[in-house]
């Protein structure tokens, strides 16, 4: 590294000094379109910290003297959308969420723009397509726990479900049976649920588990275990299971519960975005 540059007597150009298992570096100019566009960006580079935001502050960053803002900009844009749409949407609001079908122009509208809302906003818990997964209803399905019809479709997206921020949220909690059924009982009536939704059961703890059911579980699920909309407890005679329907997890969801949280979008959405997501949700293919 302390070499003096040397030259050979071949090419007669000095080389850096350097030498790799006896192979020398030339030290050649750089080309002067290289270096006069390097030169170039820096200029570039000086000029745009100048011009435009660049150097990130405490709370913001320097503005530039062109005052460019690209939040201005999306917020410009979603201004234009949002008064281009406003008419629409104003009707939206005025009209009876039953009678959008009536109108093929208005249900198109909302059905789109649900489309958007709930993809941004719904698709985290309920996925992609709707579908679902283990603690997140299908929306696709004819199954509902809180009624699949436009109406309560809205009510369930307004105000959310066992959430503290809505006094209007749809409420409901299944006790942790664990805390006063014995691991028999439990059985029982596990072998009972499984028997009335069609699987294979043990017909002995099935009988039993009849008696546990009508005493602790008929309340809210009904006689027959066809549940109650009304408080969102759900059918346990189909083979839609929220968070299955195996001995395993019905005895883990008897013995500790279970209290899914829904949020109430009425404080993040608009209520026509409410109404455009409950008329998407309505139009998948599980709407009443």
């Amino acid at each position: 590294m302390t070499k003096k540059p040397q030259k050979t007597e071949k090419h007669e150009i000095e080389t850096t000094g350097h030498s790799w298992d006896g192979i020398e570096e030339f030290n050649n100019p750089l080309p002067r379109w290289w270096l006069w566009t390097f030169y170039l960006t820096i200029i570039w580079g000086i000029g745009y910290v100048i011009a435009y935001p660049a150097w990130p502050l405490i709370s913001g960053a320097t503005p530039g003297v062109l005052g460019y803002s690209t939040r201005a900009e999306v917020a410009a844009d979603i201004e234009e959308f949002d008064t281009a749409n406003a008419g629409i949407e104003a009707k939206l609001v005025g009209t009876e969420l039953t009678a959008l079908s009536e109108d093929p122009e208005l249900l198109q509208f909302a059905a789109n723009a649900g489309r958007s809302i709930f993809a941004t906003n719904c698709s985290t818990c309920h996925g992609s397509g709707a579908a679902g997964a283990k603690g997140y209803p299908n929306l696709l399905d004819d199954d509902w726990l809180w009624g699949g019809d436009i109406d309560a479709i809205y009510a369930t997206v307004n105000h959310g479900i066992r959430n503290e921020t809505d006094p209007d949220a749809r409420f409901s909690q299944m006790p942790a049976f664990g805390e006063f059924l014995s691991e028999e009982e439990i059985a029982q009536v596990v072998n009972h649920v499984m028997a009335i939704s069609g699987q294979e059961a043990d017909t002995t703890l099935a009988s039993a588990g009849a008696t546990v059911f009508m005493d602790n579980c008929a309340s809210c699920h009904m006689d027959e275990g066809t549940g109650d909309r009304e408080q969102g407890a759900p059918n346990l005679t189909d083979a839609i299971w929220l968070y299955g329907g195996d001995v395993d997890t019905l005895t883990e969801t008897v013995s500790n519960s279970r209290y899914g949280v829904m949020p109430n979008w009425n404080t993040r959405l608009s209520d026509a975005d409410v109404r455009a997501v409950a008329a998407y949700v309505h139009q998948l293919g599980g709407g009443e």
